[in-house]
């Protein structure tokens, strides 16, 4: 258990001092990985609350740190409330149906479904599901793209003016196209998924396949050439070779670029959102910014310090697989 938790970098400078090691030097370790953050922290506290005080705006005065923490509760209530009225208008079905079957055994029960408002808390399931289900579409083609032009300098030659021409583009170019593509292909009287989500993740995926192909083509470029030369004489085939020296050389530049692609998929999922006005956080903003009432701009202000976070959180998963996978291990520090 003690092994596990060393490997874990913050913890490590407690476990040697709980079993009497170097104390005065793990402290200051401590106080820089601990006390350094949460003062960066404070003083970002006291310039928002410090900002905040004197911006008067139309709807009132811009949210504090209080206020937004204020909202927050507020909106975690009405999750929880709107769960109950869930979970009440579910019950009642139940007997409904249980009366009608003791009456009829032949009925058979039907259950409709809740369709009360989504809460902040859905808006956020449904963004992390839309973001993660595009980041991963476009990895399952970004990964082997760049494997293949990184093994073949022609190849790369012949795809790289392709690949600068459509990295830079917008979202919201992209959304436009994707939207009218899909209503005329995705036709279906009861789709599996909503439009709306396969639009927002079609959209992610061409805006976030980009930095993935680039790094994975740049880092299987970049095998050293004697483990090229070793595969030459071992006489390895093509599948062989990117199994066994190709993917395990190239995996930190492969994760540096999903770890990208990851980061512009959160962001342009949120603009996808607003735009179109598609389920999720994106258009929970839009919603509060149109609403214009007094609460809003404190809702907006919980929106985009979740927003942020959730991308920390996203970043950190990667760099947690990136570490369990690659054999490059400072990839923790950074």
């Amino acid at each position: 258990m003690s092994t596990a938790l060393s490997n874990i970098a913050w913890i490590s400078p407690f476990i040697n001092i709980a079993k009497g090691e170097d104390v005065s030097g793990n402290i200051q370790t401590i106080i820089k990985a601990t006390g350094l953050p949460l003062a960066g922290l404070l003083v970002f506290l006291l310039i928002w609350q410090a900002a905040a005080s004197n911006i008067n705006t139309s709807l009132g005065q811009f949210p504090g740190p209080g206020e937004v923490m204020t909202q927050t509760k507020g909106l975690w209530t009405e999750h929880v409330a709107e769960r109950e009225k869930a979970a009440a208008f579910y019950e009642r079905q139940e007997k409904r149906n249980a009366a009608r079957v003791e009456k009829d055994p032949t009925y058979v029960p039907k259950i409709r479904p809740y369709t009360g408002k989504p809460t902040y808390i859905d808006q956020i399931g449904t963004s992390l599901v839309t973001v993660l289900s595009g980041f991963f579409l476009a990895s399952l083609i970004a990964i082997p793209f760049g494997i293949v032009i990184g093994l073949s300098a022609n190849l790369y030659s012949a795809f790289n003016p392709v690949i600068q021409i459509f990295k830079p583009v917008s979202p919201l170019a992209w959304l436009p196209i994707v939207t009218m593509v899909v209503s005329a292909l995705y036709v279906s009287d009861d789709p599996m998924v909503p439009k709306s989500f396969v639009t927002s993740m079609i959209t992610v995926m061409l805006c976030c396949l980009w930095p993935t192909v680039i790094n994975t083509a740049v880092g299987v470029a970049s095998i050293p050439k004697d483990l090229v030369n070793v595969s030459q004489v071992l006489r390895l085939s093509y599948m062989e070779h990117v199994r066994k020296i190709v993917l395990p050389s190239s995996i930190p530049m492969v994760f540096t670029g999903l770890r990208l692609s990851l980061g512009i998929a959160w962001m342009v999922l949120i603009a996808a959102e607003m735009l179109a006005q598609n389920p999720g956080l994106g258009k929970f903003v839009w919603d509060e910014f149109q609403n214009g009432s007094s609460d809003s701009l404190g809702r907006i202000m919980v929106a985009v310090i979740t927003i942020g976070l959730i991308g920390f959180l996203l970043d950190r998963m990667m760099l947690t697989v990136q570490r369990k996978v690659s054999w490059d291990k400072s990839a923790a520090t950074r």
